[in-house]
């Protein structure tokens, strides 16, 4: 009698072969160095845009846009380069989607000024008449919170001393609040007056989009 007349054990071992090929050939590839590529010019997010992807995680941003752009001509025409596996070395989790009710984010860090995200917040309908998003103006009536961001970027491995941390949080305060800020104008619209010298969930949402593909600009500038 072979082993086909034998249900149970060839089960046994069918289940054996398929555990073995699925680590060969899935997790083992996981922790070699050849499927984790890193780049130099990769950088962690900082302090302020990692809140900021955590209020676009919360927002459910990530259900209406995508962020991978494929290979495929039509796309790098339309979103430009089209994604590297290195550039998401420090994105947890991941948000490439596969829902594009909205364009796709992977290359939008730089294409458009700060001030043109604060307008496009407060009032989508402002910059496209016929776009469904809705308006996102309240979030720059919420303080950002800090109280967790240096233990935010210690347990996603950026490697930030709590200083460094806190120094990132100022220097993005000045910016944005300093007299000469290119998107001031823009920036005061939407923010309250009581909030416009302090930082809002809506300036660490434009500092993540702001941050979207922009390593990968300096990557491909510097082949």
């Amino acid at each position: 009698m072979g082993i086909t007349s034998k249900p149970v054990v060839f089960a046994l071992l069918a289940t054996v072969v398929i555990l073995i090929g699925t680590t060969v050939t899935v997790f083992i590839p996981l922790f070699m160095p050849s499927t984790q590529p890193v780049s130099a010019y990769i950088q962690p997010y900082t302090a302020v845009e990692q809140e900021g992807r955590d209020i676009y995680m919360r927002e459910g941003c990530n259900n209406c846009h995508t962020q991978t752009v494929r290979p495929l001509r039509t796309e790098v025409m339309r979103y430009g380069e089209y994604s590297k596996p290195e550039e998401f070395a420090y994105d947890r989790p991941f948000l490439w989607g596969s829902r594009r009710t909205g364009p796709d984010l992977n290359r939008v860090g730089g294409k458009y000024p700060d001030s043109w995200h604060y307008t496009h917040f407060r009032s989508p309908q402002a910059m496209f008449e016929k776009s469904n998003m809705p308006p996102y103006a309240w979030l720059a009536n919420n303080r950002l919170d800090t109280a967790n961001s240096f233990k935010k970027t210690s347990v996603l491995g950026y490697g930030y001393s709590e200083n460094e941390v806190q120094q990132q949080i100022d220097q993005y305060r000045s910016t944005v609040t300093n007299d000469n800020y290119p998107s001031k104008v823009s920036r005061d619209k939407a923010t309250p007056p009581e909030l416009q010298k302090e930082l809002t969930e809506m300036d660490a949402l434009v500092a993540y989009i702001q941050k979207l593909g922009r390593d990968v600009k300096n990557m491909e500038a510097n082949k």
